[in-house]
């Protein structure tokens, strides 16, 4: 059945995937479940600035991929700006 939301749905996929199976989790999980690596230590650490940052980061290194031509590699990093937003989303529930 369609929504009008699977295009939403594929987004959010690839940066699932991106974290759990690629470039995340090769340089960053250590084998330990998303809450438990570094980018949940640091925002418990840091606060909420923290992964807003990097989220933020990430955008502008996109514009400017995309800018340059770059597409694909604008891509990866806005994926990654999704998987920062999540860590903050998941810290602030923590804190509730």
């Amino acid at each position: 059945m369609s929504d009008g939301y699977e295009v939403l749905k594929d987004i959010l996929d690839a940066a699932y995937a991106q974290a759990s199976k690629g470039k995340g989790r090769e340089r960053h999980a250590n084998d330990k479940p998303f809450h438990d690596q570094p980018i949940m230590h640091i925002a418990r650490k840091r606060g909420i600035g923290f992964p807003l940052g990097q989220a933020d980061k990430k955008s502008e290194e996109a514009q400017g991929m995309l800018e340059r031509g770059q597409k694909d590699a604008a891509i990866r990093e806005l994926l990654g700006s999704i998987v920062y937003t999540a860590a903050a989303i998941l810290l602030i529930r923590e804190r509730e």
